[in-house]
């Protein structure tokens, strides 16, 4: 596997925040465009979603306590499986 492709895609794109600039005397109420307060907004909305099936797939402990045996592809194995039953659970 190379370093800039994973297991489910590629990150040559990484979307990241537009941050609100630093204050300053030429600069003493620095705000954000109506734009990339309403980016910001998106990404936050896409990164929650993932943040609570990534939560939800960790109430499965086993992705959550280490696994000392030393069966091959088990970690992606596993989180295949909760992946699938948090999505089953979702589904209900």
């Amino acid at each position: 596997m190379s370093s800039q492709t994973g297991g489910l895609g590629s990150y040559n794109q990484i979307d990241i925040p537009t941050k609100k600039p630093r204050k300053s005397k030429k600069n003493p109420n620095p705000q954000l465009s109506d734009e990339q307060k309403a980016v910001n907004k998106a990404l936050s909305q896409v990164r929650i979603f993932i943040e609570h099936a990534i939560g939800g797939m960790k109430r499965y402990n086993i992705l959550v306590h280490v696994f000392r045996n030393r069966k091959a592809d088990f970690a992606d194995d596993a989180v295949g499986i909760c992946a699938g039953l948090w999505n089953l659970a979702l589904s209900y």
